[in-house]
Parts: C-alpha cells; sequence; structure tokens
C-alpha cells in the first residue's frame, strides 16, 4: 500500500487514500516519487478552473523519481532516475503531432489531469514521455524545471531575442528564466504584486536590472513581456510596455478575462501570443541548459502530507520561489 493525495472535490480538499501500490502496463513505468513541484496549473485543477473539470485524481506534474518497474517494451531500466512533467501522453498521428507540434494534440492526456501524478509516493508514466535527469541535479531543486522551467523556457523563445524583458508575476517559472535570461545577457525586469517584497528581493540577487510593482510602468521600454501572473488585466499594461514590434506572451493555462483596450495600444505591429503546455524537445533543450546556465530554484520542501498547506500558500502567494513536496 501506498499513500495517495487525491482530489475528490472541486474545490474540496486533497484526501489522503491509502491504495495498492498500482503496476505499469505495457510501454509504462512505475516511479518511486523522490520529489514532486507544486504549481500553479495544480490550483487550477483543484479549483476547477481548466475544461472538464476532473476528479478522483492524483495531481502533480513536476515528477522527480526512480523507475522501480518496467512494462513490456520500455528500455529504461529500473533504477534510473527520471522526471515525468504534464504532457503525459499524445496521439502521435493528428495534424498537429505530425508537425512537431504535439504541445497542441488534440488528444492529449497530461499529469495530474488526465492521469494520476507526483502527489504521491508512487506514479505510473509513459516511458516516452519520462527524461533521464541529469545527475547536476538534485531531486528537490530538479522537480521545479519539469514545468515551471519547461513553461518558461518555451515562454522565453516566444519571447524573441529582444534584449529587455518584462517578467509579470515573479513565482516558480519567472524565478528560473529570470537566471536563463540574464545568463544571455538580456535585462530583466520584475513586475510583482504590490505587497511582495519578497519577489522584488528574489528579483534584483538573481540580477534583474529592476524590480517593482505591476501597477507602476516600465521603467524602459521593453522588447518583450512574459506573463506569468494569471490576470487577464496585466494584458493591456504589458502592451503599453513594450516598444513598437514587441511581443506579450501569455504563460498560463488559464487567465482571468482580458478587459477590452484602444487598439492604439496593439498597433505599431506589438503580437499578443499565448503558450500551450511543452513538447519532450523543449524538455530535452532545457534540461542540458539549465546545467549549463546553472539555474538554481529557489524551493521552499513540505511533506506529502502537507500538500493542501503548500496549495494555500501558493494560492496567497506566500511562497517564494516554489513549493516542493518531499513523500
Amino acid at each position: 500500500m501506498a499513500v495517495f493525495m487525491t482530489l475528490n472535490r472541486i474545490g474540496g480538499p486533497l484526501e489522503a487514500e491509502d491504495r495498492p501500490i498500482p503496476s505499469p502496463g505495457p510501454g509504462q513505468v512505475l516511479v518511486k516519487v523522490r520529489a514532486c513541484g507544486v504549481c500553479r496549473t495544480d490550483l487550477h485543477v483543484v479549483d476547477g478552473d481548466l475544461p472538464g473539470p476532473r476528479v478522483h485524481v492524483v495531481p502533480g506534474h513536476e515528477i522527480v523519481g526512480d523507475i522501480v518497474q518496467a512494462g513490456a517494451g520500455v528500455s529504461l531500466a529500473p533504477g534510473t532516475r527520471v522526471g515525468v512533467p504534464w504532457l503525459g501522453q499524445t496521439c502521435g498521428h493528428c495534424v498537429y503531432c505530425q508537425a512537431a507540434a504535439e504541445n497542441l494534440c488534440d488528444a492529449p492526456k497530461f499529469t495530474g489531469y488526465d492521469i494520476d501524478g507526483g502527489y504521491a509516493e508512487y506514479a505510473v508514466a509513459d516511458a516516452n514521455y519520462c527524461f533521464e535527469l541529469p545527475a547536476a541535479l538534485d531531486d528537490l531543486h530538479a522537480a521545479p524545471l519539469l514545468c515551471a522551467g519547461l513553461i518558461g523556457y518555451r515562454s522565453l523563445r516566444m519571447a524573441g531575442e529582444g534584449r529587455r524583458v518584462g517578467l509579470f508575476g515573479f513565482g516558480a517559472a519567472a524565478h528560473l528564466i529570470a537566471q536563463v535570461a540574464v545568463w544571455q545577457g538580456r535585462e530583466v525586469y520584475a513586475f510583482t504584486r504590490d505587497e511582495d517584497v519578497a519577489a522584488r528581493s528574489l528579483a534584483l540577487r538573481l540580477g534583474a536590472r529592476w524590480a517593482g510593482s505591476s501597477s507602476e510602468p516600465a521603467p524602459v521600454p521593453l522588447d518583450a513581456a512574459i506573463l506569468f501572473a494569471p490576470v487577464g488585466a496585466l494584458v493591456p499594461q504589458a502592451l503599453q510596455s513594450v516598444r513598437k514590434g514587441g511581443v506579450v506572451v501569455c504563460a498560463g493555462i488559464h487567465m482571468s478575462d482580458i478587459p477590452a483596450f484602444p487598439y492604439r495600444w496593439l498597433w505599431g505591429e506589438r503580437v499578443i501570443r499565448s503558450v500551450a503546455n511543452l513538447t519532450r524537445q523543449d524538455a530535452r533543450e532545457f534540461l542540458a541548459l539549465a546545467v549549463t546556465a546553472n539555474v538554481v530554484p529557489e524551493v521552499e520542501a513540505f511533506p506529502l502530507a502537507s500538500a493542501n498547506l503548500a496549495l494555500s500558500r501558493l494560492r496567497r502567494g506566500e511562497i517564494t520561489g516554489a513549493a516542493v513536496l518531499v513523500p
């Protein structure tokens, strides 16, 4: 038997359940969880913000663990340490999968949403969507890279090569990709909630050129802005912060409604675009880059039994950096 923190009611607390340890099927692996990051997407799952709300599911999609059993047809050997991300499975044959855009697959399955995730002592995953982790990354610090880091990486790529990048919402994803941007020689401008002095301090410590409240105007015209905060009202503000030809990237899987704004704020060939999920190639590239750029997550560890506390503190904005559950 093993413990699984299960969502049985939308908006309700996760419930600790003792269940038999599952067995992997063909193409799957059974992973003994060493660590699992607590992501804002997990809050959206718990709160029912995503399409077709799920219940009786175990959240968690930033999983680090050891393979303890492999199903038929799996080349990964027991004992291999792997990471399991949000993208848990794709169909492989839709127009998007065929065009190397598996993040837009028409029939995907997501870890911690369609597939039981890592808020547990064990998890079963499709071996083709697991990644061997570099030895340089310890369990605790590897976990946030598997979604916060990957989404941040994809967002930064979509933001283009501009030198001045604004990050709105300086949490798990922003504090990771800020380190990459600084390593690349870019200028980072961090925007936080008015009262979040700790996040602004972290941003400056990680090399940001400026850190201030998201209610303040940008101190210089930005080449790009990435919105990690799920606040639609920040989109018009970000548009006013970027120069002509600038890009505003909405990085969240869920966002409150975007209010109406004058066309002149978009005019000048400014662009608004979203980021949807990730690809396996994103994971391969970023995990290698994280080692090269010496990306070090700021983490706060919680025992598995305190999953509800970690989610509550994340909801209240009380986590600086990333939260990680440790079974």
